[in-house]
């Protein structure tokens, strides 16, 4: 069994926000694997299928970005997945627009929802997909600049940086993550 899970903040004023980048990805992998986000369980969204004979769950976290861990502990127990079946995919300041970095452990690196995450389930080795949305230029404020949308300057970027986090997390499925990692790094 697979899990992929995309940080983000529920609510529609969240909706496409830089912070949001994860469920971005989901949502395009529900699109791309037919599996729609139709259950609601462990304070989640998220959706079930079976992909070349591999179970796979897609989870949106809907506890807000700081408490992701509280929901992501509860479905990897109640369905039994280990850690190494997990891929958390989130935004990433410290990265150009649109590249992507995959990594098997870490620090939480200052984001608060890896922090969660790393609470939770007592661990930093766990696969993930950090998206990078930049830092802010002008002085504007963390919190301002992650709540903020793309700019058109930045959509093409982001938009093949979606394609490619969907891409390695499709490939994970038949292969290691090591493997997915070397090819997308």
């Amino acid at each position: 069994m697979k899990l992929i899970v995309g940080l983000g903040n529920p609510g529609k004023e969240y909706d496409q926000t830089r912070h949001n980048v994860g469920f971005m990805i989901i949502d395009r992998l529900s699109e791309e694997l037919s599996i729609p986000l139709d259950r609601h369980k462990f304070n989640g969204l998220y959706g079930m299928g079976h992909i070349s004979g591999e179970k796979v769950i897609l989870l949106k976290p809907l506890t807000y970005m700081n408490l992701s861990g509280e929901c992501i502990r509860p479905l990897m127990d109640y369905y039994e997945i280990n850690d190494d079946e997990l891929v958390v995919i989130y935004d990433d300041l410290d990265l150009p627009v649109g590249k992507i970095r995959l990594r098997t452990k870490g620090s939480a690196g200052g984001h608060n929802g890896i922090k969660s995450m790393i609470l939770h389930l007592a661990t930093q080795e766990f696969n993930r997909i950090r998206v990078g949305i930049d830092r802010p230029a002008n002085g504007m404020k963390i919190s301002d600049y992650v709540l903020s949308r793309f700019s058109s300057d930045e959509a093409q970027g982001i938009i093949e940086a979606i394609e490619r986090s969907a891409n390695a997390c499709e490939k994970w499925l038949s292969t290691s993550f090591t493997q997915v990692m070397n090819e997308y790094n």
